[in-house]
């Protein structure tokens, strides 16, 4: 039998211990050294069973011995029971710590503002928001024509969820005339939307059902003509723009634009001024914009400029020409002006912000006088305000060293305010309306976090640890000032993404209060593959270069190691998605520096996904990873591949979830590693694997339910560190 034992003397979790009790808890901790808490580790770990499956591409043949768990239809009586056997694994060695994943929950959930309501958004006409209540999953979408006037219900997603194990509504958009309501709803969370109208007047429902969308709809002006994306069934990528008239059936639309190119994703948006829809192809090499005329629906459609390999570019329009953010003859972009006539044609484009080395423009904000401009330089984020009459810049000023900001909700071109949100990792997420002219800003709304948080109580910084390149890679922490000692004893926890050229920026995370408040530091690591210092640091992380993300987050744990702000016996590791690969890589690398290891929808199976063009978004990811069709990048493909590199030898314990709806990365990915790992590892160790039956991708629905899979990560991470509730 193996038992897995933490003496309560060295901080070990009472089984059952709630938020209320924690004074006793620790009196009970510091009474007893004999005391401790048995996980049922007795109980057998499910074993899958092995079904040899060769694969062979350019003359090496893989043995994958689980390639049977995959079921596109994800109605196999056989995996299910696998599955189902799974969880009751999980759920019976937990057991000892039911009590402590029930508090947890109870702690997480209780940041959350029970009654709260976004700030209200005017736009043509109405003041648009929305609003929770009570115990409530789901929120409720509001208008009305003044801010003293009573709303009226656009949707209740609450009452549309009934019936339904998971529900989200995807989008939605009113008409010109105001009098008509686009939205799309998804009730198995495989991203495939169904888009529905309704008459705001009387509150039905129109018959026009459009089925297999992404989810996005589009209003032309004539309030008659709406734009949609079609998904393809099997790869779920969004290739086909439609324009549809009420009152026709689907089978009638009209095909606009297809993608034949399957590396490319395709979606829609409206100009601020409503006068044009975009269409925007997305490839991680290329970008670009077609125009449609939303006065002129059944017009034909005309590209802004001609697609090509390497460059990038996306517009806004305004009133006297468009403003196009792009990678043309400027790695780092620049923002150049097109006229309103002729902009296909580049040499009457004007510059108006320059290209410099050491500056990232990530995205841009136009308004009737002012171009909003936001950039890194060191990966220090600011906002730059150009006055487009006076030629002014200024800097948006902000109380955080390290933050992150978006633009927030600026339908309106004609006005000198922008909306913003705002948050670093001790300031809770706050919705900042900023004075374009004079910079005065006021906060609109802050995330309540409760009656008690006291944000002086922590701190933030930003640290660089050389990889073993040379390069310094940057590092956002965080902890509580009174539990922190730089000496080497605080447990770490620490999270990055590294793909796409994604940047993961330094903001408030309610849930990490659980761990921080208990003496963790937590930190991102902003390694290669994301674009925190430009577009170089992305791409030294993509194809040729992906090694690097691998080992600067290995890097950086060494490094936190040696400044000693962390306890090197007590180093966590958490990542998903893209970043669930950034473990799965990690774990096979270096092993030995993580007690702990969370990773959520990980992709593992890199060299099989990639070679399968029939599973979902496996083409759109060629730029990125590679093409399997070419020998040197399936051999490089290969050579990090977390579930081809398994081998015989100790692994961390871990944590590993799911949903068996996943449209991004399909469940059979994680099933078929654990899997093997169960086969290979020498260790002891804990090898958890949980799988939401009826989500996807993004986890659970509902803004509590989602909070179950965090309470259980953190129940299992506490526990391990030997830290009481």
């Amino acid at each position: 039998m193996k038992y897995l034992w933490i003496a309560l003397a060295a901080g070990g979790l009472i089984s059952g211990c709630s938020v209320e009790n924690k004074t006793e808890v620790s009196q009970q901790v510091e009474e007893s050294s004999l005391s401790a808490v048995m996980l049922n580790t007795q109980t057998r770990a499910p074993v899958a069973k092995k079904v040899l499956h060769e694969l062979t591409a350019h003359s090496v043949t893989r043995n994958d011995n689980y390639y049977w768990m995959r079921d596109d239809s994800r109605t196999d009586k056989e995996i299910l029971a696998h599955l189902d056997e799974e969880n009751s694994y999980v759920e019976t060695v937990l057991a000892p710590l039911k009590g402590n994943r029930e508090a947890l929950y109870e702690e997480l959930v209780s940041r959350i503002e029970k009654d709260d309501s976004t700030v209200p958004v005017f736009d043509n006409g109405y003041w648009y928001y929305t609003r929770y209540s009570g115990e409530n999953e789901y929120p409720i979408y509001l208008r009305k024509p003044t801010l003293e006037a009573e709303p009226s219900v656009l949707l209740d997603a609450n009452i549309m969820s009934e019936g339904h194990d998971y529900f989200s509504i995807g989008s939605y958009a009113i008409s010109s005339d105001n009098k008509l309501l686009a939205y799309s709803e998804d009730t198995l969370s495989r991203r495939i939307y169904t888009i529905f109208v309704k008459d705001l007047e009387s509150g039905d429902k129109l018959n026009d059902v459009l089925e297999g969308t992404s989810g996005r709809v589009v209003w032309a002006n004539d309030n008659t003509h709406l734009f949609y994306v079609k998904k393809d069934p099997q790869t779920l990528l969004g290739y086909q723009v439609y324009r549809h008239k009420l009152g026709t059936a689907q089978s009638d639309d009209t095909l606009i634009y297809e993608e034949s190119d399957p590396t490319f994703y395709t979606y829609i948006s409206k100009s601020k001024d409503s006068r044009v829809i975009y269409i925007h192809h997305n490839n991680t090499d290329k970008t670009g914009v077609t125009l449609v005329d939303a006065n002129d629906p059944t017009a034909s459609t005309e590209v802004f400029f001609p697609l090509k390999d390497g460059q990038e570019y996306s517009v806004a329009k305004a009133e006297d020409g468009y403003y196009v953010l792009t990678n043309i003859d400027a790695k780092n972009f620049r923002i150049m002006k097109a006229p309103l006539d002729g902009f296909s044609d580049v040499s009457t484009w004007q510059e108006v912000v320059a290209h410099r080395s050491n500056v990232f423009l990530q995205n841009i904000e136009v308004f009737k006088n002012h171009l909003v401009v936001k950039e890194k330089e060191n990966g220090m984020l600011r906002m730059v305000v150009h006055n487009l009459t006076s030629g002014e810049e200024k800097v948006i000023p902000t109380q955080d060293p390290i933050y992150g900001a978006y633009f927030n909700a600026n339908p309106q071109m004609d006005t000198n305010k922008l909306r913003i949100f705002y948050s670093s990792l001790t300031t809770p997420g706050s919705i900042i309306d900023v004075n374009l002219d004079t910079l005065e800003s006021e906060i609109m709304k802050q995330t309540r976090v409760s009656d008690t948080f006291d944000s002086s109580a922590y701190a933030s910084e930003r640290v660089m640890i050389e990889a073993r390149d040379g390069a310094e890679v940057p590092v956002s922490l965080v902890y509580r000032k009174d539990k922190f000692k730089k000496d080497g004893t605080n447990p770490l926890y620490q999270y990055a993404y590294g793909s796409y050229g994604a940047t993961i920026d330094p903001t408030f995370r309610s849930s990490w209060l659980s761990l921080i408040d208990r003496g963790f530091v937590v930190a991102i690591a902003h390694i290669r593959g994301g674009q925190m210092l430009g577009r170089q640091w992305y791409e030294d992380g993509k194809m040729f270069e992906k090694m690097n993300t691998f080992t600067d987050y290995i890097d950086v744990t060494k490094g936190l190691v040696e400044q000693q702000y962390a306890d090197k016996t007590r180093v966590f590791a958490m990542g998903g998605s893209a970043g669930g690969l950034l473990m799965g890589a990690v774990v096979n690398m270096a092993p030995e520096l993580y007690l702990g290891v969370s990773a959520h929808v990980p992709f593992v199976d890199v060299v099989t996904t990639m070679s399968d063009a029939s599973i979902p978004l496996t083409t759109g990811e060629y730029t990125e990873w590679g093409n399997p069709e070419n020998k040197a990048e399936f051999d490089y493909m290969l050579s990090y591949s977390p579930y081809d590199q398994v081998e015989a030898k100790d692994y961390p314990h871990m944590l590993v979830t799911t949903g068996l709806h996943d449209s991004q990365v399909q469940y059979f990915e994680p099933m078929k590693w654990v899997a093997k790992l169960r086969e290979y590892k020498t260790d002891d160790n804990l090898l958890l694997f949980k799988t939401d039956m009826e989500a996807g991708h993004g986890g659970a629905s509902g803004r509590f339910k989602r909070f179950e899979s965090t309470a259980l990560e953190y129940a299992f991470v506490l526990y391990l560190a030997g830290v009481p509730l």
